[in-house]
């Protein structure tokens, strides 16, 4: 079992930056994808961004390129999600999540962490 739990988020003005960041207990990441996701209010949970914890394999969501970076932190056992250039439209709970290599969908979920960017 790995218990999720996401730190990090906050108020933050339009164009600011927000680093998240997921750890895990329990168990470790080792051979699993974690990825982080966010539902803003009324809308449906969302993908954002994925690594694979064994290095390589980061997938981005077109709206969050160039803008966020996954990476992860051996030494902390985290994955963390750097936000920049932040705008309203990124508001939302934001969830780390993993799941098993081969596994289909993820079945670990972090409580979540909200952002809210300000106008």
């Amino acid at each position: 079992q790995v218990q999720l739990v996401e730190s990090g988020g906050g108020l933050v003005q339009t164009g600011g930056s927000l680093r998240l960041s997921c750890a895990a207990s329990g168990r470790t990441f080792s051979n699993k994808i974690v990825g982080w996701f966010r539902q803003a209010p009324g809308k449906e949970r969302a993908f954002v961004a994925s690594l694979y914890w064994g290095g390589g394999g980061t997938v981005y969501a077109d709206s969050v390129k160039d803008r966020f970076t996954i990476s992860r932190d051996n030494a902390k056992n985290t994955v963390n999600l750097q936000m920049n250039s932040l705008k309203p439209e990124d508001t939302a709970v934001y969830f780390c999540a993993a799941r098993n290599l081969r596994a289909e969908t993820y079945d670990y979920w972090g409580q979540g962490t909200q952002v809210t960017v300000s106008s």
